[in-house]
Formats: structure tokens, sequence, C-alpha cells
């Protein structure tokens, strides 16, 4: 937002600051006023001016020596000044003002267009100067932007050519040994090893893919009204490998009645699905996950809880920023790429939804609620939340 330009009035006699202020009022222009001296340093050093208007003849301390502390000042020295006087100077006199610091002088009784002809290019030179100083603000965080950003896909480069190596060297590896022996006991033990290394390829590449795919506004929900419950009760099939892994004990708080949502059952899923693996993942062995459904008079809300390794505050906003991963969990990641959480808060707004994460602190576990805008079908029309049903 462009701050007002200021002006700054000096003058001992209040009626020639209200004569000034009232040839000078508009609405983009702030105009401070001082009746001596000192007044005015202490106005400088609280403001930036883009024109000072000094009367010369002051007790105390006058217009050319306040000029002179002015340019003494590394905060003030370039504010433009123009000086007020009520007599005509000699050659010698102006030339003091001018060394003082002085760009021009108006005489009293002062000509209203003349007042208003000079100080108006005072106040666009200081306009442009603000808009220089917004632009060059803007471009330096744009690139600082665009130096995070490449520095960001060069790590999550590096990450992904190591977490795709592991599972390509472990199938390999696996054939070898099947080509050697292809039957008995330890061929399928190494075929299930295999089919493990195979989907988490898969989820992998799909990561990536779907990423891709909204970053380029390529995917296409498919709504239909449903049952939220049946998305949970499916991301926890999904998720029961890890959860099971890990020997968390999961449970479920889902309520006694269906709950419809008009949405796109596969990628709420995924999403739900996302939240669980996480959970399983940053939380030590023999953790506990909780998930509830609540159906709200405004959203319908999927909260996942763990007793994991918790988050700062810093980290609870950084987790959804893609291929961001929180410092400290990285030994618990199980070849993650930072790409699952940013996912999901890109899905569930696709929705119209929201995600939100939450935890007492490290170590102290976390909590992610995903919020959806509350649908009810009736007779295949989307009705409001605000609809009666009968």
């Amino acid at each position: 937002m462009t701050m007002p330009v200021k002006f700054l009035l000096v003058d001992d006699l209040s009626e020639n600051l209200l004569s000034l202020e009232a040839l000078l009022r508009r609405d983009d222009l702030e105009l401070l006023m001082a009746k001596s001296g000192d007044e005015a340093l202490e106005l400088l050093l609280h403001h930036d001016f883009a024109l000072a208007l000094i009367d010369v003849q002051m007790p105390g301390l006058n217009g050319f020596e306040l000029a002179e502390l002015m340019r003494g000042n590394e905060r003030t020295r370039r504010i433009p000044i123009i000086f007020v006087t009520a007599g005509t100077h000699s050659a010698e006199r102006r030339f003091q003002g001018y060394e003082a610091g002085a760009v021009d002088f108006i005489q009293k009784p002062i000509e209203p267009d003349i007042l208003r002809s000079k100080t108006e290019v005072f106040f666009e030179i200081f306009r442009q100067r603000q808009m220089i100083a917004e632009q060059r603000d803007l471009l330096q965080a744009q690139a600082q932007a665009l130096q995070l950003s490449d520095k960001r896909k060069d790590e999550f480069l590096a990450v992904l050519a190591h977490e795709l190596r592991n599972p390509i060297a472990a199938l390999q590896g696996g054939l070898q040994l099947l080509l050697r022996k292809p039957e008995g006991p330890q061929a399928d033990r190494i075929g299930n090893l295999m089919q493990d290394q195979m989907t988490h390829l898969f989820r992998l590449v799909d990561d990536l893919l779907d990423a891709s795919r909204i970053t380029q506004g390529k995917i296409e929900l498919r709504t239909a009204p449903f049952d939220l419950r049946d998305a949970v009760l499916a991301a926890v099939e999904m998720a029961r490998p890890v959860i099971e892994a890990q020997g968390h004990a999961l449970s479920l708080h889902l309520g006694d009645h269906r709950i419809e949502l008009l949405a796109d059952q596969v990628r709420i899923t995924q999403c739900i699905a996302n939240l669980l693996n996480n959970s399983a993942k940053y939380t030590p062995p023999g953790g506990r996950i909780d998930v509830t459904v609540e159906d709200t008079p405004d959203a319908f809300r999927v909260t996942v809880a763990d007793n994991g390794l918790g988050l700062t505050p810093e980290a609870s906003a950084a987790i959804f920023r893609m291929f961001e991963q929180v410092e400290g969990h990285l030994a618990h990641s199980h070849g993650g790429l930072g790409i699952g959480l940013a996912l999901v808060k890109q899905l569930i707004e696709l929705h119209g939804g929201s995600i939100e994460a939450s935890s007492d602190g490290p170590n102290m576990g976390s909590e992610f609620t995903l919020q959806m805008p509350k649908v009810l079908i009736r007779n295949g029309q989307t009705l409001s939340s605000n609809a009666v049903l009968s």
C-alpha cells in the first residue's frame, strides 16, 4: 500500500501555517506543521517528507539554521527545502539560503498558483520514488522466491533420484534372484518384496503426476454424492500396511449416520490416506492415531490426530509447501518427497475446502483437519447447507 506524501510546514505564526495548509490541502497529501525549528526537528525524526516549506525569520532557530541542521543529518539531508520569506533579500542572503540547502524561495504574500505549481513538482518526484522503491522491493522479493524455488527444485531432484534408485535397485536385485531360482518359499518372499517396491514406485510417480497436473490446471474433479465415512474407511485400508508395520493403534470415530458429500470420492480418499500415512510415518512405533468425522452446521470435517513427533508453529505452515520437509523429521520420511501434504492442500482447495495443522510442539503429536464445504443432496440436486430437507 502506497504511503501518503507528507509536507513539513514550519512557521512561528499560526495564521501563516493555517494559510499554507488551506492552499495545499488535498486528499493524497498529509501536512504536518511545526511552530519552531525545534518542533520541526522532532517531526523530522519520525516522518519522511517530500518537501519542507520553512519560514526564514523565526525566533530561536531560524530557517537557515534549521536547513543547515537538516543537511548535516543523513536522514534529512535530501529533503527539498523551499524558504518562505516576507521581505526581499540581497544576492548574498539568497546565496546563503541556497548554500544552506534551499531549492527555491517563495515571497509573502504567497501567490496560490505559484505555491501549488512549485510544490506539485516535489509531490510527483516523491510519488515516483515511492513507485520505484515498491517495484524494487517487488522485484527483490520475486528474485528471492525464484532463488528459493530453484534451490528447492535442485534439492527435490536430488531426493527424487535417490528415492527412485532405491526401489529400482531392489527390483533389479529381486529379479536377478528370481531368474536364478524362480520357485520355492524364497521366490514367494522376494516376489512380495518386489511388489512392495513397485507399489512405492507407483505412489511416487502418482504424486509427481498429480502435482504437475494441478500446477497446469489439468486436474478434473469427478464429483458425485457419497458417504464421507466410506472414503475414510477406504483410506484406512490404503494406509493400513504402514500403520500395522509401525504397530500403531488406530481409533475411528465416524458417527452413526450417513454423511453425504458431493465431491470427487477418489480424491477425498486420497487426501485422507495421505494424512494417515503422514501420521504413521512421523509417529514412533507403538503410537496412536485417531480419525474423527464431524458433521457441523457449516462444514464436514475429517481430523487425523496422532501422538507423534509434533510440529513447531513455523513447521505447521511450512509443511504444506511443495517439497518441504521438517528438519529433524527426515529420518522418519521413509522415502517421501515432501509432496503428500502439499498435494492434499491443493486437492482440498480445488473442492473449495481447506486444511489446517496444529500441534502443542515437538514430540507433542499433531492434528490435521480437512474442512469441506457442506453440500446436501436431494433428488439429484445440489442444495446449500441452509436448505431444509423434507
